[in-house]
């Protein structure tokens, strides 16, 4: 199994959505509303205000998907996700040793 995480402009949530529903080994997704800042460096604040308020809202996508899925979902995201311009995110992907959903199908819910 393989976990891929993404960290993505909020406004690409929809098209990262609706291009990951049309891919085969979609499992779901985790979405999560988070706050980050750009590496130093890379913008530099004017003043300290603008040093305080340097957060700009982000979506995080975490998803636990099967090996042999894992390569296209990964792809479909960050294509989905990017526009080309400094500040679209980053996505990444590494090993889970053991999953197991909590709710297995034949059981009745309660």
């Amino acid at each position: 199994m393989k976990e891929i995480k993404a960290i993505i402009r909020p406004v690409r949530l929809d098209d990262v959505r609706e291009a990951l529903m049309r891919t085969p080994g979609f499992p779901g997704m985790t979405v999560t509303h988070v706050e980050g800042c750009s590496a130093p460096g890379r913008h530099q604040p004017q003043n300290l205000k603008e040093e305080l308020l340097d957060f700009s809202p982000k979506v995080r996508i975490d998803m636990v998907v099967p090996d042999e899925y894992a390569d296209i979902l990964y792809d479909t995201l960050k294509l989905a996700a990017s526009t080309g311009h400094i500040g679209d995110g980053l996505v990444w992907m590494g090993e889970v040793s053991r999953c197991d959903y909590l709710w297995q199908p034949g059981q009745r819910g309660g």
